[in-house]
């Protein structure tokens, strides 16, 4: 944890508005019912393997996610450094949020939740807010919100199948 956040409103994705300044998603998706179908869903999102199955790869093995842990994502030839500055652990709602580290192209927070509903409903909860890191990412910023929502498609559709 020698390397600082590159962004200030650490914590801010879970719960409440936004931060003002920033580009923000918020997307909610049912993943099924029942318990098993929430316990599989946290473990795929602690264990990284949405991560995995939406098409990204980890440099090296960091462990369950948990507060403090770095884990340096790889989608082609890009390295997108990132630190777990919270985690989420009620009954019913599992979840964390990661904030970006130098050499992210981005600069913000995003965190992912898994809700059980009283209903017995599962759902897949995601909510951050970023900003180009930089120049050249400011440039490219329309090519960047899409693949931002590349993104986050890959990740519900990876809850989905990891929940099954």
């Amino acid at each position: 944890m020698d390397k600082p956040l590159t962004y200030a409103e650490v914590g801010a994705t879970r719960e409440g508005p936004l931060p003002a300044g920033y580009a923000h998603v918020y997307r909610d998706a049912r993943l099924g019912e029942g318990r098993t179908t929430y316990d599989k869903a946290v473990d795929g999102l602690f264990h990284w393997r949405m991560h995995r199955a939406a098409g990204l790869s980890l440099r090296d093995d960091p462990g369950p996610a948990a507060t403090g842990v770095d884990v340096a994502l790889r989608l082609l030839f890009l390295t997108i450094p990132c630190r777990v500055v919270y985690t989420v652990d009620e009954p019913q709602r599992r979840g964390f949020g990661y904030g970006t580290l130098p050499g992210h192209p981005e600069s913000g927070e995003e965190a992912f939740f898994v809700v059980l509903k009283d209903d017995g409903e599962v759902r897949f909860q995601l909510r951050a807010f970023s900003r180009p890191a930089n120049f050249l990412v400011r440039l490219g910023n329309p090519v960047a919100q899409q693949v931002q929502r590349y993104a986050t498609d890959r990740y519900v559709k990876a809850m989905q199948q990891i929940s099954r």
